[in-house]
């Protein structure tokens, strides 16, 4: 498999400090909270109070930021975080494109903001955990490390207050085409670019005729039938490997489509993304699972209610 430097950052660069701020394990690590230890912090006080129409939850799983690409929806994940402060955040991969800033350095400052936000939670009690994907597998030489309070890992487990315990992972072993033909994957990330930016200019024009954000990208996965095909397999792939290793679910990213369901059994759940869905799941502090998609105000999509507890 084709190795990836980490992307050049310039030095004064949130992205360079949390990443060569060293190998030490210990680096930014806080203790767990314990009420009876005035030294540690009490989760209520993890971050600012959420913003009007959010609220406080449990945990929170996002991934496919695909920071460091015009694509990326940073003031919208910006103010999604801000709504949704959380005791645990998890990070599932491609929080970072790896591969489009080795071609191309792209980093303004909203996604300088996002890294902060993070750091932050993480200095405020907040556990976050951040399992790489395959367009920031860089990050994977920093495996069982802390960078900032971040823990890096390779996958883990979440056990959710019902005591479920749902596996967390990105998603990209169970993709073909990244294991077996990467030059594909390759092309099709080009193509999937070019179609962001067609579909940045035709949502311009839809906003000044005052209609809503639609993704053609996402139209065309749903239309196109060898697209469907693909998805399924995946899900249904992902959630049998769950089940294989005694686990309750699976929490997992990859291929942006949000989605929860339970599939022989095991519960499936894909937070989605934050390029075309903008989408979260979060565990609410009943324990309750629910996928959230955000449209500058909170719009909820809840699943049926027999696949929502976990």
């Amino acid at each position: 498999m084709m190795q990836f430097a980490p992307p050049p950052c310039p030095p004064s660069s949130p992205l360079f400090k949390a990443f060569h701020r060293g190998a030490n394990p210990s680096v930014g690590v806080l203790p767990d909270f314990n009420p009876s230890r005035p030294d540690t912090l009490d989760p209520e006080d993890l971050d600012n109070q959420p913003a009007p129409g959010g609220q406080r939850v449990r945990t929170l799983f996002i991934s496919d930021l695909h920071l460091g690409t015009p694509g990326c929806q940073a003031e919208a994940l910006l103010a999604f975080l801000k709504a949704y402060p959380s005791e645990r955040l998890y990070l599932l991969g491609d929080i970072i494109d790896g591969w489009q800033l080795r071609r191309r350095w792209y980093w303004p400052q909203s996604h300088n903001d996002v890294v902060q936000k993070i750091l932050k939670r993480a200095r405020k009690g907040c556990k976050v955990v951040f399992i790489p994907g395959n367009h920031d597998e860089f990050a994977r030489h920093f495996t069982d490390h802390h960078f900032g309070g971040v823990e890096v890992l390779s996958e883990a487990v979440h056990t959710t207050l019902e005591g479920k315990r749902l596996w967390l992972i990105h998603g990209d072993h169970f993709d073909g085409v990244i294991q077996y033909a990467k030059w594909l994957a390759y092309l099709g990330d080009n193509l999937y670019e070019l179609t962001l930016r067609l579909n940045t200019h035709f949502n311009s024009l839809r906003a000044k005729m005052g209609l809503p954000y639609w993704s053609l990208s996402q139209y065309l996965k749903h239309k196109v039938k060898s697209a469907v095909s693909y998805v399924n397999q995946f899900e249904e792939a992902v959630a049998a490997e769950a089940r294989q290793r005694g686990h309750d679910g699976v929490v997992c990213g990859h291929i942006h489509r949000a989605e929860m369901r339970t599939i022989d059994g095991t519960l499936y759940c894909n937070d989605g993304d934050w390029v075309e869905s903008l989408s979260a799941l979060v565990e609410h502090t009943d324990g309750r699972l629910e996928v959230l998609h955000w449209s500058g105000q909170s719009s909820r999509v809840e699943a049926p209610t027999s696949e929502v507890q976990a």
